[in-house]
């Protein structure tokens, strides 16, 4: 590790530390882009982890939520129609395929393709 490294770990914040720590870890899923460069309105794959997973109906409909987070910024993931998905939970690292649009303000997958990720152990 340089010198460099070392200092700028010693003087991040804990936020920043954390953020770095996972740009590298969603860099290391193939095909995959840093979220915050995902074109809207184009096809796009992202890895990252789930910070929050909710049930929110839209529009009378049950859907399951998920924010999917990778240092670089967030994703909103939308499965509509679901009430849960098994293995969808906060903490859970993930790999996802679909259409990039904008909802709300904020960068939405609907119906994503996706990939749990191995956990530690596993």
């Amino acid at each position: 590790m340089s010198l460099r490294t070392v200092m700028r770990q010693v003087l991040a914040s804990a936020d920043a530390v954390a953020a770095d720590e996972e740009r590298l870890e969603a860099a290391k899923s193939e095909g995959c882009r840093a979220v915050g460069s995902l074109t809207l309105r184009e096809r796009g794959k992202a890895a990252g982890v789930l910070r929050s997973v909710v049930l929110r109906p839209r529009q009378g409909v049950p859907s399951v939520e998920a924010e999917l987070y990778d240092g670089s910024g967030s994703l909103d993931l939308v499965w509509l129609g679901r009430r849960t998905i098994a293995g969808i939970e906060p903490g859970r690292r993930i790999r996802v395929d679909g259409m990039v649009c904008q909802a709300d303000g904020r960068r939405t997958m609907f119906n994503p393709r996706y990939e749990l990720q191995a956990r530690a152990g596993e």
